[in-house]
C-alpha cells in the first residue's frame, strides 16, 4: 500500500469541522498539533511583543487513492475559498511502521463491504 501525507494548517476553531469532513471521506483518523503562525501581513504587536495567529495543524496519514476526496472535503469543510481561513497540501510517504495490526483490520473491512 502507498501512503500520503495531507497536512492542513487551519484555526483553532474549525478544526473538529474538518477532521470530522476528512472521515467522512475516509480519513481513518488524525493527529492535531497547536502551532503558531505568521501569514503574508505583518504581525501586531502589543507593547513590542508579537501577537502571531494560533493555527492548529491537522496531520492525515492516507492511502494514496483517498487523497483527492479527503483533500476535497478538507477544502469544502474549511471554506479554503475565503481568504484566511487555512491551506491543505499533501506530501509523499516513504516508508511506514506501526500500521500493522490497522492494516488487517482494514482488509477485513474491505472484503466484508465488497462481499
Amino acid at each position: 500500500m502507498r501512503f500520503k501525507l495531507i497536512l492542513s494548517s487551519v484555526k483553532p476553531g474549525i478544526t473538529d469541522t474538518i477532521v470530522d469532513a476528512a472521515k467522512a471521506a475516509g480519513a481513518t483518523g488524525a493527529t492535531i498539533i497547536p502551532a503558531r503562525g505568521t501569514g503574508i501581513r505583518e504581525a501586531k504587536t502589543f507593547f513590542g511583543l508579537s501577537l502571531e495567529a494560533q493555527t492548529d495543524i491537522i496531520m492525515f496519514l492516507v492511502e494514496e487513492h483517498c487523497v483527492d476526496g479527503i483533500l476535497g472535503a478538507i477544502k469544502e469543510s474549511g471554506k479554503f475559498h475565503e481568504p484566511g481561513t487555512g491551506i491543505a497540501f499533501v506530501l509523499p510517504v516513504e516508508h511506514v511502521v506501526g500500521l500493522e495490526s490497522q492494516m488487517e483490520k482494514f482488509k477485513t473491512e474491505v472484503r466484508e463491504s465488497y462481499f
